[in-house]
């Protein structure tokens, strides 16, 4: 891995640097340096952050005590990193040179390849403390389907009735969050626990998706409002906050720890929302 120094990029411009100048103190913003773009995608709870960025070409990469390091799987034209574990291993997705899509475990700086079985294409896109891993995968007909990777036996995930689904986030318990689509092809978020199924939508929302879950049950994702645009949001105790990065016309919640610390995605930058006292 490369391991390039550095916690934020240069602003290109200089009204985009007064507007980042003036977030609050508990918004920090995550560009890789030298980047096109960043996405903050997973956070564990010790504040590892994991994403994508860039260059042109789509690199992964881990944040640890403020030094990124760039993440590509081997033979890969495009890297994602998803998730990471209490423990540091890393999920996500690569794409080979033959354009089929994989899902990737990264522990102790070895690769593993994760294939749901059958499937023309899987991605990966969380892990819990247990190494638990969910992700999608894509049928013969190229259908999507959740699963759940469990000492190393698959199980799909599919919300019934669902033409579509994804499974985004997984926590110690064996929670998982993800998102749906009904036959009228509106995306719900869900949360499966125990084998039981609950949808997530945020009020008045046309679309709502789930992307992650902390110990505590607090889920994090994105909803479209009646004008299309896109808000982050976190669910506590049943009740719904919506999260917009300040100035930003579009904000994607994506990660969440058992602190509270929430990760996502604003235009091409990533960030790093941290709960207020």
């Amino acid at each position: 891995m490369n391991r390039p120094k550095g916690k934020y990029l240069l602003i290109p411009s200089l009204a985009l640097a007064l507007q980042l100048a003036a977030l609050p103190p508990n918004v920090i913003t995550i560009d890789f340096p030298g980047a096109l773009g960043t996405q903050a995608l997973g956070i564990n709870s010790g504040g590892d952050i994991v994403g994508s960025y860039q260059d042109p070409r789509t690199h992964g990469f881990a944040l640890r005590r403020g030094t990124f390091a760039t993440i590509d799987a081997p033979d890969a034209r495009i890297t994602e990193a998803s998730g990471i574990s209490p423990q540091g291993d890393i999920v996500g997705e690569y794409q080979d040179f033959g354009f089929s899509t994989h899902g990737f475990k990264l522990q102790n700086g070895t690769f593993s390849q994760i294939d749901f079985p059958g499937a023309t294409g899987t991605q990966a896109f969380g892990i819990n403390s247990q190494g638990y891993i969910v992700g999608n995968y894509q049928d013969a007909s190229f259908a999507t389907h959740g699963f759940e990777l469990r000492n190393g036996t698959f199980s799909a995930i599919d919300f019934p009735g669902a033409h579509l689904t994804e499974a985004l986030g997984i926590n110690p318990r064996g929670d998982v969050v993800g998102l749906y689509q009904d036959a009228s092809y509106t995306t719900h978020g869900f949360e499966l626990q125990r084998e039981n199924f609950t949808t997530v939508d945020f009020p008045g929302a046309n679309g709502t998706q789930a992307f992650g879950i902390n110990p505590e049950g607090n889920i994090v994702g994105n909803y479209q409002d009646v004008s299309f645009a896109t808000h982050g949001f976190e669910l506590q105790n049943g009740t719904f906050s919506t999260i917009d990065f300040p100035g930003a016309g579009q904000t994607q919640a994506l990660g969440i720890n058992a602190s509270g610390k929430i990760v996502g995605l604003s235009l091409s930058h990533g960030f790093l929302l941290r709960p207020t006292p």
